[in-house]
């Protein structure tokens, strides 16, 4: 019997080998973030892994040094398509340097989906999915604004944004926050060139707290009235909270907006450093991405996105214990249940 068991797996194995699989073979899967060590990174490798195992896949995980660094995940990329990976997720660190890459993977038959950061252009990827992250910033806007009230006219607005190549997550942020406020965006796929008076200036901070000190620093020379900060994400605006406190500008006559929705983030909310924020949910992105990813080794289809938006939207909410009429939120308590990192 023993004699019989051995040939028959033998037999299992040589039929694999022939049909370009085997009894123990699983579609190779990738996930590429920007950095290893942000927690909104960690939540999404923990989403990819757990749905991973889930389904039988063999998850590949690569991150770059640094916000930016986007020949770490040129490299990446191309490991993946040596490996003969099914498809990959990943949030882009350049939304443009890395297409061309992006299009070796596609026409080598690897299913791209984009998570976060969209692609320019967006459709470079086989799938956009992401916050709405125009969307998020409209809603620290309008909370804002409605906070300030008749004052919002009269705003000194300071802005903590990310890289100087300005990636789509970084325009999208910063110009959803301008309309929610009122200002008039100029060009749609780039902040700068505004020419409202409460505007007192951008200042790139690598989305860290540490680079956020300094810029805030920068800012308050320019402008030592601001009353409003916006921070691309929540280690932003802690680092920025750091240079006002300093400045002895701690005692609430500045609102710090910010996205994100880390558990940080909304801890820094109740304690009313960060008057609002706008939580998404990189579980989901990650998650949700995997799955389409299986299907795609399955049978080939490709996921569907919302044709209005031009990419899946997984949602966002505004977060704060000090709701303003006409904007929809969450407070820190729902928001504690619901938040990662």
């Amino acid at each position: 019997m023993n004699k019989l068991w051995k040939a028959a797996s033998a037999a299992t194995l040589l039929l694999g080998l022939f049909s370009g699989t085997s009894a123990y073979a699983q579609n190779v899967v990738g996930l590429i973030t920007k950095t290893e060590g942000n927690p909104f990174f960690v939540k999404m490798r923990e989403g990819a892994q757990a749905k991973a195992e889930e389904l039988g896949l063999e998850l590949r995980t690569f991150a770059g040094e640094f916000d930016g660094d986007n020949e770490s995940q040129i490299a990446a990329i191309e490991s993946l398509i040596a490996a003969g990976a099914k498809g990959f997720a990943i949030v882009p660190s350049d939304s443009s340097a890395i297409v061309p890459t992006i299009q070796q993977a596609r026409d080598a038959g690897l299913l791209v989906i984009v998570l976060d950061t969209p692609l320019d252009p967006m459709d470079a990827a086989d799938a956009t999915f992401a916050t709405d992250n125009r969307q998020a910033g409209r809603l620290i806007g309008q909370w804002a604004a409605g906070t300030l009230g008749d004052e919002a006219a009269n705003a000194k607005i300071a802005f903590l944004d990310l890289a100087t190549n300005q990636p789509t997550v970084d325009y999208l942020r910063d110009q959803g926050f301008m309309e929610g406020f009122g200002i008039d965006v100029k060009d749609p796929n780039r902040y700068g060139d505004e020419d409202d008076a409460r505007i007192c200036g951008h200042e790139v901070t690598g989305g860290a707290e540490e680079g956020c000190v300094t810029a805030m620093e920068t800012l308050l020379q320019r402008c030592p009235d601001v009353n409003v900060v916006y921070a691309i994400n929540e280690p932003a605006a802690a680092g920025g909270y750091q240079a006002l406190q300093s400045a002895g500008k701690d005692d609430g006559s500045v609102l710090i907006v910010a996205i994100d929705g880390g558990c940080p983030g909304v801890e820094n909310v109740k304690a009313g450093i960060i008057g609002a924020t706008s939580q998404q949910y990189p579980l989901d992105m990650a998650s949700l991405a995997m799955e389409a990813i299986a299907k795609f080794a399955e049978d080939g289809t490709k996921p569907e996105v919302d044709p209005a938006l031009g990419f899946f939207d997984t949602g966002a909410r505004l977060v704060t214990d000090k709701p303003v009429d006409g904007v929809e939120s969450i407070d820190t308590t729902q928001a504690t249940e619901l938040c990662w990192g």
